[in-house]
């Protein structure tokens, strides 16, 4: 299969051989069909899979068939929406570089820098506008930008827009979309609500899924090392002045983990960068530059800032803490196995993390092999052997029969669980129960037997007026005062 089998239009096939490509991946051979007959589509499938091109070739190629009746003045036709400042400039750079001899424009709006710049190109008119969710409201509010045109709507990386609390800001673009329109929803990992909300957003989508544990299990060479938490850094370091590895991207799961990783890279006079939320959108480009150009061979980031860097050749994926979601796992790996291309990944498992990495091998159905041959494996056999203060939950039932733990400690004072009979300080209770449901019955009747109790008018309880049962919105205490409720 080619690109020109799947009736792509002459402007398009030439800015994709420019490029290189020739044939589709799975993902972009079972998309754009559906997409160009104008239907909508709930697409899953990994990273580096070509998803992109999945959608933003025939959005393209509609466009530009269609542009007789767009002439005029440019109007925002198609909305792509995604999690991220660095995913949202990558997926426009490819909607620049796929539209290259169609005339057509595109900008992107992010936030996290001044607004002057992607206003101004606003203004000019563009025909396809990528942004994040924050800075597009903002622009709306503002005036700036107006949806009442948009005809293609793409949602990208639905899972983690979602996992970011974006959700009420995708509702509130939603609200201001027209129908009828043409609904995309593209993301990695396909979670139960955001199959709830892609069917409240489509209606009946076409559904392509390329499933990511058999494109992972194929095409990356994978490994863990058991380690302790503290000694990671030590491996870590340890494995990078050992191997020679052109570009490494490191996984941490905060923010600050990975400036900390950084500092003790550099410490030990390797190069590295932290990429993350909490810099700045010029940081965080610049780092990416280096890392792209080979100024910096080590780049270190969270998942959600990961999406969007898209390095060719990538040698190494670290993940040095494991997430707690198995999927997350596939997407971190999949980007030193592009497309077609192969890689390696090795994971850094800790005690505490073993059950994480349980559920990655049962998604992946592979055994990732556990490398022992290491200088910090010692460490781990100490952490497995120490003796525990307390005994598991599950081994505190073996006990002897009649043995209680609390009675087990010699400073402890003797229970009175056993015979109850044999306690000096109170008679037993193994007698006749009646006798003492006599002695509690027997005081019932008149309760002035006490010393410190109000005598009642007759002896009888019931004699005492009770003031919370007034009736009619009347209090006992205040006739004048009415019913609070």
């Amino acid at each position: 299969m080619t690109f020109k089998q799947l009736d792509i239009i002459e402007p398009i096939l030439k800015a994709l051989e420019a490029k290189g490509y020739t044939q589709p991946t799975p993902i972009q051979e079972q998309s754009i069909p559906i997409l160009l007959d104008r239907k909508d589509l709930l697409g899953c499938a990994q990273t580096g899979t070509g998803k992109t091109a999945a959608f933003a070739i025939p959005i393209l190629q509609l466009l530009y068939q269609n542009r007789q009746r767009n002439a005029g003045q440019r109007k925002i036709k198609a909305l792509i929406i995604t999690p991220t400042r660095e995913l949202a400039i990558q997926i426009a750079d490819s909607f620049t570089d796929y539209g290259k001899y169609t005339g057509l424009k595109n900008t992107v709006i992010f936030g996290g820098v001044k607004q002057g710049d992607q206003t101004s190109a606003l203004n000019r008119g563009i025909d396809i506008l990528v942004a994040t969710p924050g800075r597009l409201l903002d622009l709306i509010s503002q005036g700036y930008v107006s949806l009442k045109n948009i005809e293609y709507f793409v949602l990208d990386e639905a899972d983690h827009m979602l996992d970011m609390g974006f959700i009420h800001d995708i509702k509130k673009v939603i609200a201001k979309l027209p129908s009828p329109r043409q609904s995309l929803f593209f993301s990695a990992t396909m979670p139960a609500d955001i199959v709830a909300l892609s069917q409240k957003i489509l209606g009946y989508p076409e559904k392509v899924t390329i499933k990511p544990e058999q494109a992972t299990a194929e095409k990356v060479e994978q490994s863990a090392y058991y380690v302790t938490k503290s000694a990671k850094i030590k491996l870590l370091i340890h494995i990078l002045q050992t191997q020679d590895f052109e570009s490494v991207l490191v996984f941490s799961r905060t923010k600050h983990g990975a400036d900390r990783i950084v500092k003790m890279l550099s410490k030990a006079k390797i190069k590295a960068e932290a990429i993350h939320g909490n810099k700045s959108q010029t940081a965080r480009q610049r780092a990416l530059g280096n890392f792209k150009d080979g100024d910096t061979n080590v780049l270190v980031a969270t998942d959600i800032a990961a999406r969007g860097i898209d390095v060719s050749g990538l040698s190494l994926v670290v993940n040095y803490d494991l997430p707690a979601v198995a999927e997350t796992y596939v997407h971190r790996i999949g980007r030193t196995g592009r497309a077609k291309a192969s890689g390696i990944a090795i994971s850094f498992c800790d005690l505490d993390e073993r059950v994480y990495f349980k559920a990655i091998q049962n998604l992946i159905g592979q055994i990732i092999p556990i490398i022992r041959d290491h200088p910090f494996i010692n460490e781990v056999a100490d952490k497995e052997t120490k003796p525990q203060t307390r005994p598991p939950r599950g081994q505190q039932k073996n006990r002897p029969a009649g043995q209680n733990s609390r009675n087990s400690s010699p400073n402890r004072k003797p229970s009175n669980q056993g015979n109850r009979a044999e306690s000096p300080r109170r008679p037993s209770d193994t007698g006749n129960k009646a006798d003492n449901f006599n002695k509690k019955t027997s005081n019932q009747g008149n309760r002035t037997d006490s010393p410190n109790r109000r005598p009642s008018t007759d002896g009888n309880k019931a004699a005492i007026p009770n003031r919370r049962r007034a009736s009619n919105g009347e209090n006992a205490k205040n006739p004048n005062r009415g019913n609070r409720y």
